[in-house]
Parts: structure tokens; sequence; C-alpha cells
């Protein structure tokens, strides 16, 4: 499969889920939006991911990039093809249609947590209680018409949702690599965030906890992108064979 990958900062990136990637013989294509490349052709793709960022979904004005890719998650999941949003790609997916996302009415949400998760093909395999990576203040505060809940925490109440069986938003991490918490806590806007919640000098002991449970992380993070890349490989099968 041909997987399309928008990034907002370089960073995040799709992290251990490259390693499915590879052993499924699957081809990415990444598209660097906060530096000014553009979103190719959708027809030459079949799945899409939209991964993290430290700006807003309302940012129009600082990142008018973002009016371009909700345009194209928009058209991609209207057009019922697969998709999977992490963090702010969750956001843009819940903002591309008729949902709604704003700044969290309580504590930033930062370090390792646990969501609890519904039943969904997307987590065969996985504990009801997820061990996650989160690291944001803004969530989605109304769904889209007709999606369906899937995860929540005390904190956030739309951990994720799912608009019919191909297009799936996350607001938690699983993606992570032993790089990622320091690559994460050098972008400003997260560090000052990290500090807000968890105190000077708070890096140090997230690496370390990140580090300790990256095992588990990247079993969760291959088991849930398996059942997604799967699903995903239907849905096209199916679509293939109607034709």
């Amino acid at each position: 499969m041909r997987i399309l990958v928008l990034q907002h900062v370089n960073v995040e990136h799709p992290g251990s889920f490259r390693e499915v990637l590879v052993a499924q013989g699957c081809t990415m294509h990444q598209v660097e939006l906060d530096e000014g490349e553009q979103i190719p052709p959708l027809d030459g793709f079949d799945v899409m991911l939209a991964m993290g960022g430290p700006m807003d979904v309302w940012q129009e004005a600082e990142y008018p990039w973002l009016v371009a890719e909700k345009a194209a998650i928009r058209e991609w999941v209207r057009a019922g093809r697969p998709f999977l949003g992490m963090c702010l790609g969750e956001q843009l997916l819940a903002c591309a249609l008729d949902g709604e996302v704003a700044a969290m009415a309580g504590p930033l949400e930062v370090g390792l947590s646990r969501v609890t998760l519904r039943p969904d093909a997307l987590f065969e395999g996985l504990d009801t209680e997820c061990l996650c990576f989160q690291w944001h203040g803004a969530e989605v505060t109304k769904l889209p018409t007709g999606a369906r809940l899937l995860a929540s925490s005390p904190g956030c109440a739309v951990q994720g949702f799912a608009v019919g069986a191909y297009a799936y938003g996350l607001q938690f991490h699983l993606e992570l690599t032993e790089a990622t918490a320091a690559e994460w806590g050098a972008l400003p806007a997260y560090a000052a965030g990290l500090e807000a919640v968890k105190g000077a000098g708070a890096l140090v002991a997230l690496e370390a906890e990140v580090l300790e449970n990256l095992p588990r992380l990247r079993h969760t993070a291959h088991t849930l992108f398996g059942n997604f890349l799967a699903s995903a490989r239907a849905i096209l099968s199916g679509r293939a064979a109607a034709e």
C-alpha cells in the first residue's frame, strides 16, 4: 500500500509505525507541511496518516496550510478512504468534518497515562486499559455527525473516535521511539507545557519513564497499526472487487 503522511513538525513522524510499514512492504511519502511542502494529488495513495504537532487547528492565520490540509482530509474521508490521525491529526479529522475542537478546560495532558478503549477492530489484541503517551492542550469537544467514541480518559473525554470503519482519530500517542521524549521536549511550545504541568527539569524524568515503558508502548503500537493496515487492506480489496 502507498501511504501519504502529513507532518506538521519534523520530529512528529510515524515513529515505530515505520517498522510495521517496512515489514508489510508499504511505501511511505512524507509531506512536511510546516516547511511549505504541498500535498500531492491524492489519487496516488491508498492510506492517509496525519501526525501530531505543536500548533492548534484554529491557528489558520499563523499556519495557512491548515486550510488546505483540512480540505484534503475532508475529501479523503468523504470518499471512504482509510485514514488515521494522531493527536493534532485526530483534531484535524474532527474539524475537517463537522466536529469541534477547543483548548482543554483542565490541565494539559503530558506524559504516560492510561486510556479506556471501547471494543473495535482497531484495538483487537489490546487490553481495555491502554498505556499510552500524551502531550496536548486541546481536545475534541464535539464529535462529527455519525462518529462513534472509541477511547476516553478522566482528563479528556474524547481520546479516540471513528467515522465508519475506515477513518480513525486518536488523541494519544503510541508511535514513540527512544528519541521521542527528548525531541519533543526540545520544542518550545511542548517544553513550556511540560514545565507548567510537571515543573522545571521534568524532561529528564519523562525521558527515563518513556524508555522504561518503551517495549510495551512499541508492542501496542505495532498491534494497533497492524490492525489499521489490515482494515485498510480489506477496504481497498473490497473496492477493487466492486470495480
